[in-house]
């Protein structure tokens, strides 16, 4: 392949139209002065070899440009596609040898130039893009902002309040700050929420701005999904070419999961934009050696404690260990900076805890979800170490026979569980391929400096990708499918950006198999993914599976076709390999998403589905597809019986029963098109899982009595377990006491404290059904409480509902009953 005697370019690429500046490559004439320019860098921002004349990086003969070989005047040629071109780096990191406090280069992929930064600012560069990138690189990124926007707000209202239990805790913090700080279940104050306060913060502070309706609820998710995707852009953009930071941007927006949880209300949405912002900070420190991005790295991490507790610790190892191995700095300087980072870490976060710890219980709320009204066992029990080993106390089922890939309540353990049947097709569709191209990456850049970005790069999202899914494989406690999206940014960013370090070497033989080797591979999972959904739109697994062997075939002549035909097999491996996840997505926004548990996809797609609804009315629970997939088997679904199930939660009463239906088994149902609602439900019918996952709609009735005299109660009812006890709150705006917490096996009240308040008057009627009080070791307050209301006051069923009117005259025994016993907390 000739070249010109006096240009580095081949004659037969001179580059994009528009000169060679229009590409994502800096023009010669960026060097300041118009002097020699800095040294290459071992990333391969200005690579060595002609791409006549390429080294294979991967034979053991394979070199990396010299650190300190001049670079050439002008650089390689762009395909036009923001890929770069044959041999083109990847990197933007400072140099080899760059002192930790100087800036790095001046311009360059990441890197706005003095002129720029003069002219333009930041603001018209969000606007406008870099200079070196292509034309179309920023139209594609609003492009595909704008497609998830659209993706995750179509007909968002159809949810309702999605999930109840979060929703009732973002009304009740949208109309007293102490119910938003703690993320109390109430106004009333009575109890949290099981999470931190976080993700509550957001949605109240959208409900007090714009009212609680569906959409103040869940818009911020859906904007958080999009600024999610736009981040991870951003990552990736600072040390690959565009094309790689929009392929990741694409495959997290076109996850089923992450659709379904940037469509919901529960907290994985706010965790995942925290956890790609604290990698994108880790990144941006480990650049130059910053103290500050790394000290923000720890903030966010911090933020994601306050979101989700442990599980937003899962990716510090990595993070940590990643700055201590390559940052350019000293190796005792990167000590103290990861220091400083911890510190940014520990404070806010540590601050919460310091003062829901050191606050007197009796003025502030329950700590849902521990057994001694204390956030440190929270933090280490329920929602920490008992999610590993599946000790769980308070908890529905448990998990602890999960362990050796046998079935628990919450699924098979194992190295198997992302990709069964009831979790693979909610995450894993491109997990082989973000497998296979990890290590390609990591290959490739091998012999890279230590302080190489693009190496940085694959080590962090690597790192998260692996240890995230060694844990969730391992849990024996409670795992949903839904915590999976956490996973879905790391596979993102490891499918672009290996797809680019293979694409820049594609005319190398082995390169170009690896890429028709993992395009065959996605295929192919594609396929057997589509194909557990046999009768949903049949069509596309046999398109996925041959255009993705067609594309694959034609790779391997890659280097001999013209570039109109170049072009179509990209577009057709594209095809491939997000299909399949884009039909998911697309029928997960389809349908309404509602109750605890939900699950993406088409219906009949596995997961969590099938299960009835509730007492009383019946609930908003699993049935007609609109929490989960209407279809299915519940994890570890077998024999036995569900806690409580087949009669209702509480003792005596004849109530009615539960109304849900649905398809599929539960463990130890056995039967299909009954759900789990059947059986007796004592006190209104509070058998089955729809009393504890799923939110009640009372009728106009009902509201007309729980709103009679409203203002006169600190809470205009009790119920327990907090999903029947949000129903009710969510439709009359007023307090509603949750007792015992999410499923009812919390110790608040304790039957004296609910005596006393019954005493005082603040409390006006109890609604019999919903929860499973007293499971896996935890409190039978509730059970207690429900027998003594059975006992002492007159039961009154208004559309199959059981209310207590505990102002009654009939009341008097509670009186005497709550006389002389010691007196509860006072959680206004």
């Amino acid at each position: 392949m000739p070249s010109s005697p006096t240009s580095p370019l081949p004659t037969d690429q001179a580059g994009p139209p528009g000169g060679v500046g229009a590409g994502p490559w800096p023009a010669a004439s960026s060097t300041p002065g118009g002097a020699s320019p800095s040294p290459a860098r071992r990333d391969g921002l200005y690579p060595g070899p002609e791409p006549e004349q390429p080294t294979f990086l991967w034979s053991s003969e394979a070199t990396l440009p010299d650190l300190h070989r001049p670079v050439r005047q002008a650089p390689p040629p762009d395909t036009g596609w923001g890929w770069g071109g044959a041999g083109a780096g990847t990197g933007t990191g400072t140099e080899a040898g760059t002192p930790a406090d100087q800036p790095g280069p001046a311009s360059g992929p990441g890197r706005a130039s003095g002129k720029d930064a003069a002219d333009g600012g930041r603001l018209s560069r969000l606007v406008r893009g870099r200079p070196d990138d292509p034309r179309w690189v920023r139209p594609a990124l609003f492009g595909l902002l704008v497609a998830t926007a659209v993706l995750y707000l179509w007909d968002l209202g159809a949810s309702g309040w999605a999930n109840a239990f979060y929703s009732a805790s973002a009304q009740a913090g949208s109309v007293s700050w102490k119910a938003m700080f703690y993320a109390s279940s109430d106004a009333g104050n009575a109890i949290t929420v099981d999470k931190p306060p976080a993700a509550m913060w957001v949605m109240a502070l959208s409900a007090r701005i714009f009212g609680v309706n569906s959409w103040s609820i869940l818009v911020p998710e859906a904007l958080m999904g999009v600024g999610s995707v736009g981040l991870l852009y951003l990552t990736v953009r600072r040390a690959f070419p565009a094309g790689a930071a929009l392929l990741a941007g694409a495959v997290l927006a076109l996850t089923p999961v992450a659709t379904l949880m940037f469509r919901f209300n529960n907290p994985d949405a706010l965790l995942v934009l925290l956890l790609i912002a604290s990698v994108y900070a880790t990144l941006r420190a480990i650049e130059t050696a910053s103290t500050r991005w790394l000290v923000w790295a720890g903030v966010f991490i911090s933020f994601g404690f306050l979101t989700k507790m442990l599980q937003a610790l899962l990716i510090v190892p990595v993070l940590a260990i990643a700055y201590l191995a390559i940052a350019p700095t000293r190796f005792t300087r990167r000590l103290w900076q990861v220091g400083a980072g911890t510190l940014g870490l520990v404070v806010p976060a540590g601050l919460f805890i310091a003062i829901v710890e050191l606050v007197p219980e009796s003025s502030r709320p329950y700590i849902g979800g521990s057994q001694h009204n204390s956030i440190l066992e929270l933090t280490l029990g329920y929602n920490g170490l008992g999610r590993l080993t599946g000790d769980e106390t308070g908890s529905v089922g448990g998990g602890g026979a999960g362990g050796g890939g046998g079935g628990g309540m919450w699924g098979s353990t194992g190295w198997g569980r992302m990709f069964g049947s009831e979790i693979g097709t909610q995450i894993s569709w491109l997990i082989p391929t973000a497998l296979v191209l990890l290590v390609a990456g990591l290959w490739v850049t091998r012999r890279a400096a230590r302080t190489d970005p693009a190496r940085a790069a694959f080590v962090v999202w690597g790192g998260w990708l692996l240890i995230t899914m060694v844990v969730f494989s391992q849990m024996k406690g409670i795992f949903h499918a839904y915590y999976t999206v956490a996973l879905a940014p790391a596979v993102g960013a490891l499918v672009g950006m290996g797809a680019a370090v293979l694409w820049r070497r594609r005319e190398h033989p082995l390169a170009t198999a690896t890429l028709a080797g993992t395009l065959t591979l996605t295929a192919i999972w594609s396929y057997v993914l589509l194909n557990r959904t046999p009768d949903w739109h049949p069509w596309i697994r046999w398109a996925v599976l041959i255009i993705g062997f067609a594309a694959a075939l034609l790779f391997v002549v890659f280097r001999w076709l013209p570039r109109a035909a170049r072009l179509a097999v990209v577009t057709a491996a594209l095809v491939a390999a997000l299909l399949g996840p884009l039909g998911y997505s697309m029928a997960t926004a389809a349908v309404p998403h509602t109750g605890s548990i939900p699950s993406a996809g088409p219906s009949g797609s596995g997961g969590f589905g099938g299960m009835g609804g509730g007492g009383g009315r019946g609930g908003a629970a699993f049935g007609g597809g609109q929490n989960g997939t209407g279809q299915g088997t519940f994890p570890g679904g077998g024999t036995g019986t569900f806690p409580g199930g087949g009669t209702g939660g509480f003792p005596g009463g004849t109530g009615q029963n539960g109304g849900g239906q649905g398809q599929g088994t539960f463990p130890g149902g056995g039967t299909t098109g009954g759900g789990f609602g059947g059986g007796v439900g004592g006190m209104g019918g509070g058998g089955g899982m729809g009393g504890l996952l799923g939110a009640t709609e009372p009728s106009d009735e009902i509201l007309a009595l729980l709103e009679q005299d409203a203002s006169s109660y600190t809470w205009v009812a009790a119920s327990v377990g907090s999903n029947n006890a949000a129903g009710y709150q969510l439709a009359t705006g007023d307090p509603v006491m949750a007792i015992g917490g999410f499923n009812g096996s919390d110790p608040s009240p304790t039957l004296e404290q609910f005596k006393q308040y019954v005493a005082d008057g603040r409390i006006h009627y109890f609604i019999g059904g919903g929860g499973f009080g007293g499971q896996s070791g935890g409190s039978q307050a509730s059970s207690e409480i429900a027998a003594w209301v059975q006992e002492n006051f007159t039961a009154t069923t208004v559309d199959n509902v059981t209310l207590y009117d505990l102002t009654a005259s009939a009341s008097t025994s509670a009186t005497s009953s709550a006389s002389g016993s010691s007196s509860g907390s006072s959680n206004t």
